[in-house]
């Protein structure tokens, strides 16, 4: 499967970012989460949630760091490019994405300075992480378009691939 990203974007040389995707947890486990970013690549996650806590077992931030680690994915959080509290409660509240993502674009065009120093800074095949499992209904596609933007690449999104990892999320499956 790795195979395939010499035709995304060719080798990781270590100079600049080479692939950039996004990825959503909801409905994931841990391992499988871990087993997908393994099989695409990936070299760094990079959270955008404000808030980097779970109640996915293995998601929050010290856990989700020691697990990437163990599998050789640097971890980044990135608070500033999380959707803003109000904006998340507004969308609870009305159900209008539409307003939601507007009122995220205004709040990303404050984050100008972090996004050029990201693209300046990160390398390899990078994911943008948050929980919605459908990047259309989640601010990280945006995060990602401004990024890509920035480094001349499309994102990617990625769906967690499901049986690959085992329950407990080690990320090591018999077999």
């Amino acid at each position: 499967m790795v195979g395939h990203l010499s035709c995304w974007r060719g080798v990781v040389n270590g100079d600049s970012v080479t692939g950039l995707y996004t990825i959503g947890y909801e409905g994931a486990n841990l391992g499988d989460f871990l087993a997908t970013l393994r099989e695409m690549g990936v070299t760094t996650l990079l959270d955008v949630r404000e808030l980097p806590i779970s109640r996915r077992k293995g998601f929050s931030k010290a856990a989700i760091g020691e697990a990437l680690g163990a599998v050789g994915i640097a971890y980044k959080h990135e608070r500033d490019l999380g959707s803003p509290r109000d904006a998340r409660h507004r969308l609870r509240k009305t159900g209008d994405m539409e307003a939601f993502l507007a009122e995220y674009e205004a709040h990303l065009a404050q984050q100008t300075s972090l996004l050029d120093t990201l693209a300046a800074t990160l390398r390899g095949n990078v994911v943008l992480m948050c929980y919605e499992r459908d990047s259309r209904y989640c601010h990280r596609r945006l995060v990602a378009r401004e990024l890509g933007r920035r480094l001349s690449l499309n994102p990617r999104h990625i769906g967690v691939h499901k049986d690959h990892g085992d329950s407990e999320g080690t990320g090591v499956h018999s077999g």
